[in-house]
């Protein structure tokens, strides 16, 4: 998603996201990486924690309002699964 929206957005043209894009995509690796939830992770927006700063969630809600869209058509199944996941309720971490 974050791809769909360097290209839409910042006009990047490559396959390489621009720095602001990269960083903020390192950032979301980075806490989902330390999400409680793991592999039974629903959708963050049906999560009840919530793992991103305040201002770095509005930055990850406009990339996907503007990729979501896009994803249908390039992306089908990815963005079937992703719609999936809103119906999902988180499990918790498995020791």
């Amino acid at each position: 998603m974050m791809a769909l929206y360097c290209r839409e957005r910042h006009a990047a043209g490559g396959k390489e996201l621009c720095p602001s894009c990269a960083e903020l995509l390192a950032y979301a690796k980075s806490r989902l990486d330390k999400c409680p939830f793991a592999a039974d992770k629903p959708a963050c927006s049906a999560c009840p924690r919530h793992c991103y700063s305040p201002s770095r969630r509005r930055q990850i809600q406009e990339v996907m309002r503007c990729a979501g869209p896009r994803m249908l058509r390039s992306h089908p199944l990815l963005a079937i699964r992703h719609l999936l996941k809103k119906f999902k309720k988180p499990g918790g971490r498995k020791s």
